[in-house]
């Protein structure tokens, strides 16, 4: 018997390695991407949005997107030009989308209808900053019992790429981030820690350059992309949360506590995984703690020969 694909929303700030996650998500027959939601992180809401459109346009898929929040709860926006280059994905030439795809509803409004709508629970994939699915647990608080989970890129266990304890996603909304872990929903972290280890390396690159249309792009991004050296390897963050999805296997994961921290001085950010169990609090995710390597390149590569 036929599994029937898992329906999920993407929520996403594309960014080069985002744009590698929706190429693998939406090309994978065993996934159902009903939405596509933008927010402002690794360049602002609208270039993120362009960059949905553009992806859409060059995969060939019709997606819905539906444009978030423009700025945190509560903070000062940040970006990462510096990673992602200015455009947010600079070294391709894509064609100029339409608008077709963009709905006329906020990305809120829309992840309600969607999930309202739908006949099986769906899990929610949010590989950037957290602020629209935390804008969408405290306004319709009646969706918890239709999200199968939450499958999130971001944190940390240990070190942050962001500040000295603290990874860009969290930081970048840490207030939405506790609101989401303390929401009381099945939450996974696919953090910085495995990301670290997910990486394509020159020949891998190489074989992209000549695997297919979506190779070669992706082999173009990472001409521009600096998170990692082409050279010492290319880390695929937010691949990580489709591969999650795909072949949980890879990962060796823990049970546990993680709450955020938002007021130290020093500390701002950091995701608290409370592995030793110091703070005697009920496990309130899954927190991924190391990745196979070998099984991740294996994997992505796999996965990106199945596109076009």
């Amino acid at each position: 018997m036929t599994q029937q694909p898992r329906p999920i929303i993407i929520d996403t700030d594309p960014g080069i390695d985002d744009a590698v996650a929706l190429a693998i998500a939406l090309y994978s027959e065993k996934l159902d991407v009903r939405l596509i939601t933008t927010i402002a992180g690794n360049v602002s809401l609208q270039k993120v949005t362009t960059n949905a459109l553009r992806l859409l346009k060059f995969f060939g898929k019709n997606v819905p997107v539906a444009l978030g929040a423009d700025r945190p709860l509560i903070k000062a926006p940040i970006d990462a030009s510096d990673i992602h280059g200015s455009t947010g994905m600079d070294g391709f030439e894509f064609e100029e989308p339409t608008e077709d795809l963009v709905l006329k509803e906020h990305a809120v409004n829309a992840m309600r209808r969607v999930i309202m709508e739908s006949d099986e629970p769906i899990t929610l994939v949010p590989i950037g900053p957290l602020t629209n699915i935390a804008l969408l647990l405290k306004m319709y608080p009646e969706v918890k019992e239709k999200i199968a989970e939450i499958v999130l890129m971001g944190g940390s266990t240990t070190r942050g790429n962001m500040g000295v304890m603290s990874e860009f996603n969290i930081f970048a909304d840490p207030e939405a981030a506790k609101i989401v872990f303390s929401a009381g929903l099945p939450v996974v972290m696919v953090g910085l820690d495995v990301g670290l280890k997910a990486l394509v390396y020159p020949e891998d690159s190489a074989e992209l350059k000549v695997m297919n249309k979506t190779g070669n792009m992706i082999y173009q991004l990472f001409q521009k992309y600096r998170g990692g050296s082409m050279k010492t390897g290319l880390k695929m963050y937010d691949s990580c949360a489709i591969a999650y999805l795909l072949q949980p296997e890879m990962f060796q994961v823990a049970d546990t506590f993680v709450d955020v921290e938002l007021n130290g001085s020093l500390t701002a950010g950091c995701t608290v995984v409370d592995l030793k169990g110091y703070l005697k609090q009920p496990s309130n995710a899954k927190v991924c703690v190391d990745l196979d390597p070998d099984m991740f390149k294996q994997w992505f590569m796999e996965s990106l020969r199945k596109c076009n």
